[in-house]
């Protein structure tokens, strides 16, 4: 199983995701500073991989002796929309011991719990798949966006096991191309066919009945099923509607964020325009040009045919504070 992290000799071990698939590079991350600084950079996304990291940060902050208010503080503004990365921080914030080793413990707690889901939601997922069929998919939700196994790639990969899967379409996922880079990657180092799409050929796909059924992740859930996920997703939403096509998200229960009743509450974090305007290093587009770069956008819960976590599939109509055991938190 692919990890993106491991806790070894006192210190975070991450694979760099900013240099994957031609560079496997391990960072060193020896503070909470260079934790906060990894996940701001990019190099650990995805919503569950995010809180784990972030858990790891708060255990070298208390290694260090430093104030823990102040790391959650720091780490909670590495980046605003994943609601797993406060649910990590807050759940490390109410130990009653914030000793060095109370905390660390906590901290692999929540990375095993985070696999075990996973795999759960694996399971739940395959078997809303019929036979062997194709899957249209967007970023990357695979053991590196995780703990490992996956969310939306985990429900791939158990369906894969099941010999359900005929082919997966990966978008290309604009403007930082994680489903090019990595989950490209992932599909390829466990053998399941697939073929990449730019994110603008998605409609065009399901249009040619090529799409058995779309599966992504989610950064936060409101209560009635509204969805952020990464840019393009609504778009993908919109177009299985109108093609017929079953549309769904996966996501452990601590992506849910019970205290925001709707999708309109959801911070959505903006990034540097340069991801659009430079490919690496190098410039695209006119000198000064004005550009908006949202890194999500939020899918209605109207538009979902389900959502599968480690307890089951929700199906619409939503909220989940009835039918799920998830705290509210933020």
């Amino acid at each position: 199983m692919i990890r993106p992290m491991r806790w070894e000799s006192g210190q975070l071990l991450m694979l760099d995701q900013r240099v994957l698939p031609h560079q496997e590079t391990w960072l060193q991350l020896e503070s909470w500073e260079d934790v906060a600084r990894a996940i701001a950079d990019m190099a650990v996304r995805g919503a569950p991989a995010i809180g784990v990291a972030a858990a790891y940060g708060m255990a070298l902050a208390a290694c260090s002796g430093t104030d823990l208010k102040l790391a959650r503080q720091g780490l909670a503004a590495s980046r605003p929309t994943a609601v797993n990365l406060f649910r990590a921080l807050d759940r490390i914030m109410a130990l009653d011991d914030p000793s060095y080793e109370r905390v660390l413990a906590e901290a692999q707690a929540i990375e095993r719990e985070d696999v075990e889901s996973n795999l759960a939601i694996g399971t739940f997922g395959a078997e809303l798949l019929p036979g062997r069929c194709s899957v249209l998919t967007i970023c990357n939700t695979g053991s590196l966006a995780t703990s490992g196994h996956g969310t939306a790639m985990g429900i791939i990969r158990t369906a894969f096991g099941q010999g359900k899967i005929s082919m997966v379409y990966a978008c290309e996922t604009r403007p930082r191309l994680q489903g090019l880079r990595l989950t490209a990657w992932e599909l390829q180092q466990d053998g399941i066919p697939f073929r990449c799409i730019a994110d603008g050929a998605a409609a065009s796909l399901m249009s040619q009945r090529k799409v058995d059924c779309v599966i992504v992740g989610a950064d936060r859930i409101a209560a009635n099923g509204d969805t952020a996920n990464k840019i393009g997703t609504l778009a993908l939403a919109l177009a299985a509607k109108h093609f017929g096509v079953p549309f769904y998200v996966a996501a452990p229960t601590s992506t849910i964020d019970l205290s925001i009743s709707t999708g309109a509450e959801i911070e959505i974090e903006e990034r540097d325009g340069a991801e659009i305007t430079h490919a690496e290093e190098t410039p695209v587009a006119p000198e000064n040009c004005e550009v908006w770069n949202p890194a999500f956008d939020v899918t209605p819960g109207e538009l979902i045919t389900g959502i599968v976590t480690e307890e089951g599939v929700t199906k619409a109509p939503f909220p989940f504070s009835a039918r799920l055991r998830v705290s509210s938190t933020r």
